[in-house]
Parts: structure tokens; C-alpha cells; sequence
């Protein structure tokens, strides 16, 4: 039954592992994948862009700028002046013929001949009159079709200092986004370091399990041969036995650790979840010469926090800035054509135009006032921000230090204990088999053994995270 059930086990993870590619990666090649892979850092990658086109956006205010616009419109709209001139002949004609119609009735009692030849000129006077009748529309405005069409320019010539600030302040934000990314790396980094160092720790555990678990095998049929020759007691053998299946359930507690802690790894580097990673050994790391000349200012946190309290000052510049003087120097060129008036186009020209345009602010009832000192209260909270966090990362440099101290103390530790839990196993073991020495004392030497194996595991691994946590705590994790 157990043949069966070891060669159902054997199929299952064959066939696991075909299904399942597998990749070896050492820690730089970790590390990089993580740094190439994770979206967070990407997205810092891409401020740092979108905050150079925030700069060239602002730079460019320093250049003038040029605006073209056009205009077409279509009215129906009219207007008719009547001022009545028409009329007004028509009566001065009218009022001469009254008064000379009694002068040619007179003239004709005298003179028939000169009668007649008069009548004559006053109808010819008529027809005369007659021409000079205006048309109803002569007097009408249209505005028909109107286009107008024109190029503008526009150049400050001083802002009270906007335009200069803002472009610094953009520039320094360019360089906060940089070190941001320094930052995220960094904490790319020790996460990396981490999930790799749980993914040797989880393997190096099972290897101490299956090691334990061979140890109990050898008891087992040293204690089974003596059992046979009536050397030891079937109790021996049942304890054995019982160690024997604790030890195995520990190895695959280990195995499904070392699965998940594989799968961990996976996640960190950017790598599908289903592909089996197994990870390079890492060289024992030694503790550092460690000195006090390593501070803090290396790390992307102290340049964040000064170029933080830097920005808050040059917003005081930038506020103070709104309520100064400012001046601009416009000009342009235009066309317009359209309005019809008299049967003549009133537009149809080109016009120029070019001047000064002073803006003055002066009274806002204190609105300026209050808002620089606003801006200065900001810039003081900045600075004590700025105090408060540095002595925050000093304090976390000297427990870095501390640690590293204590980690490279415990692998010397770590490595003499294995060494007397091997010498004391080994002792345990010959007294046992020449019956000098009960079982229960065995169990305990190969505890201790275990136990000693797993703490020298332990010991690498936290020293080489209190290691990376150092280098990242004095600003030289790369």
C-alpha cells in the first residue's frame, strides 16, 4: 500500500512539474526582474516623464504667444433711413407752381405768347423734379455677409516673479520625482531581498526536515534490528515510529511552504504564479565595519523631505507673486469686411494694433496679506516636518545597526551550537547503541540537532535582511 500510494505521488508531481515551467534565479536576477516588472516603479518612471512635459509647459511662458482668429457671419438684418428730402422738393415744387400760376394768368391777360412759352418752362420744371425722386431703398443699411479675421500677439514683459518661480518649481518637482523613484526602488529592493530570503529559508527547512527524517530512518531499523535480536523493547520501536510520521508531516509542511513562498517570489519579480522558481544559494554575508560616519542625507527620504520644505518656500514667492504689478505688451493684425450702406461695403480694411497693458492690484481688504503668511505658515511646517522625520531615520539607522551587530552575532552563535548539537548527537547515538544512554535522551540530541539546524537557517537569512535593511537605512541599497 505504501508503494502504491509513493508511486501515485511520484506521477502527480511529474506530471506537475511538466505542466509547470521551471526558472533558477539568483538574487540580482530576482532583484532586477522585480525592478523591471513592478507596476508601482513604473508608474514612478512615468511621473518623473509627465513631469518633464510640465516643464517645458512652463518654460514656455517665457516665450510670447501668437493667436490667430476668424469670424463669418450672415444677418438678414436691415435698417432704412427716411429722412425725407423726397417730400420735401415735391412741396418746394409745388408751392413755386401755386405761386406762379397767378403770374402766368396775369401774363397771359398781356401777352398770350409769353403765357405759353412760361407754362412750357414750368412743366419742364416738373419732369426735372421728377428725376430727382429717390428710390425707397436708396437710404437702407444691410449687414448681410460680415467675415473678420485677425493674428495676435501677446509677451509679458514682468508677472512679479510667477512665471520664474513656477518654472523653478516645476524643475524641482521634476528632480522629487527622480529620487521618488530612488525611494520606490529601494523598497522594491527590500522586498525582493525578502520574499527571496523566506523562498531559502522555506527550502533550507525542508532540507533540515528530510535531513531529521533520515536520521529517524536510520534509528528506526537500528532499533527494529535490535528489537529483532531482543536487544531493545517494542516501546523503542513504537517511539520511533511516532517521531518517524511527525517528521514527515513536517516535511510536507516545508514542501507546501517552500511552494508558497516560491509563489511569493513570483509575485514580487512580475513572474506568472504557475511557473516554478528555484532559487540560487546566496553567499554568507559578514558584518560590515559599521562606524558612525554613515548618516542619513544618501537617502531618497531626507532629499524628498529637503526639496519638500524648498517647494513650500518658493510658494511663498509664488503667492506674494499674485498680488504684484504686472505687465504685458499686445499687438495685432486684422481684416474685416462686410456692412453695406449706401450701395457701398463700409468694411474692408486692415487694421494694426500694438500697446501696453499694466495691471496694479490695489486693495483686496488683506487677501494678499493673509495669503503669503499662509504660505509661510506651510513653509514652517515643512521645516518641522522635515526636523522631525531626519531624527526619525536616524533613530532607524541605529536600530539598522544594532541589528546587523546582533544578526552577525547569532550566526556565530548559530554555527557553534550546530557544531556541539552534532558533537552531542553523535555522543547521544554511540552511548544509545551500547545501551548506555535511554532512548528519550537520543530524541532530545536530535532535537537539539533540528533545532540547532534550524536556527543556523534562521541566522543566514536574518542577517542578510538586517544587511539589506542597513544599506537601505543609510541611503546605499543599489
Amino acid at each position: 500500500m505504501k508503494k502504491i500510494l509513493y508511486v501515485c505521488a511520484l506521477l502527480s508531481a511529474l506530471s506537475w512539474q511538466g505542466a509547470s515551467a521551471q526558472t533558477t534565479l539568483t538574487l540580482q536576477q530576482a532583484r532586477q526582474q522585480a525592478l523591471d516588472n513592478n507596476k508601482t516603479l513604473n508608474a514612478d518612471r512615468l511621473k518623473i516623464e509627465k513631469q518633464k512635459h510640465d516643464t517645458k509647459a512652463i518654460y514656455s511662458n517665457f516665450f510670447p504667444n501668437f493667436s490667430a482668429n476668424a469670424v463669418d457671419v450672415y444677418s438678414t438684418g436691415s435698417k432704412t433711413f427716411n429722412l425725407g428730402l423726397t417730400d420735401i422738393f415735391a412741396e418746394g415744387i409745388q408751392a413755386v407752381s401755386s405761386a406762379t400760376a397767378g403770374i402766368v394768368q396775369e401774363i397771359g391777360m398781356a401777352s398770350p405768347e409769353a403765357a405759353a412759352l412760361l407754362g412750357q418752362y414750368m412743366a419742364q420744371g416738373e419732369q426735372i423734379a421728377s428725376l430727382f425722386k429717390l428710390p425707397d431703398d436708396y437710404l437702407k443699411l444691410k449687414i448681410g455677409n460680415v467675415f473678420a479675421g485677425g493674428i495676435s500677439f501677446v509677451e509679458p514683459l514682468y508677472m512679479g516673479g510667477k512665471i520664474n518661480t513656477g518654472y523653478k518649481m516645476s524643475r524641482l518637482g521634476e528632480k522629487m520625482a527622480a529620487t521618488n523613484v530612488r525611494l520606490s526602488e529601494s523598497e522594491v529592493l527590500v522586498q525582493t531581498d525578502e520574499a527571496y530570503a523566506l523562498c531559502l529559508r522555506a527550502r533550507e527547512m525542508g532540507e533540515v526536515a528530510k535531513a531529521y527524517n533520515a536520521l529517524l530512518i536510520e534509528l528506526q531499523k537500528n532499533v527494529e534490528g535490535a528489537v529483532r535480536h531482543g536487544m531493545k523493547t517494542r516501546n523503542d520501536a513504537l517511539k520511533v515510529q511516532v517521531k518517524l510520521n511527525e517528521s514527515e508531516l513536517a516535511i510536507t509542511k516545508a514542501e507546501n511552504g517552500y511552494r508558497l513562498a516560491q509563489m511569493n517570489l513570483a509575485h514580487v519579480c512580475g513572474i506568472p504564479l504557475t511557473e516554478r522558481i528555484e532559487v540560487a544559494p546566496v553567499d554568507e554575508v559578514s558584518a560590515p565595519a559599521l562606524t558612525d560616519a554613515s548618516d542619513i542625507t544618501s537617502r531618497p527620504e531626507y532629499e524628498l523631505l529637503a526639496d519638500k520644505s524648498e517647494m513650500a518656500r518658493m510658494n511663498v514667492k509664488l503667492t506674494r507673486s499674485e498680488f504684484l504689478p504686472s505687465l504685458v505688451l499686445a499687438a495685432g493684425g486684422s481684416y474685416a469686411n462686410g456692412i453695406h450702406f449706401l450701395n457701398q461695403t463700409m468694411l474692408n480694411n486692415f487694421g494694426f494694433s500694438a500697446g501696453l497693458i499694466l495691471k496694479v492690484p490695489l486693495f483686496h481688504f488683506g487677501e494678499g496679506k493673509h495669503k503669503v503668511r499662509s504660505a509661510k505658515v506651510q513653509y514652517q511646517i515643512a521645516q518641522l516636518e522635515q526636523d522631525n522625520l531626519n531624527e526619525l531615520m536616524n533613530l532607524e539607522l541605529q536600530q539598522a545597526k544594532n541589528n546587523l551587530t546582533e544578526s552577525a552575532k547569532e550566526l556565530e552563535i548559530a554555527h557553534k551550537s550546530l557544531l556541539q548539537a552534532e558533537e552531542n548527537l553523535k555522543m547521544s547515538k554511540q552511548a544509545y547503541d551500547v545501551g548506555t544512554e535511554p532512548l528519550s535522551d537520543l530524541f532530545e540530541a536530535q532535537t537539539l540537532w533540528q533545532k540547532a539546524s534550524a536556527q543556523l537557517v534562521e541566522a543566514k537569512c536574518n542577517l542578510n535582511l538586517s544587511n539589506t535593511k542597513y544599506l537601505k537605512a543609510s541611503g546605499m541599497l543599489r
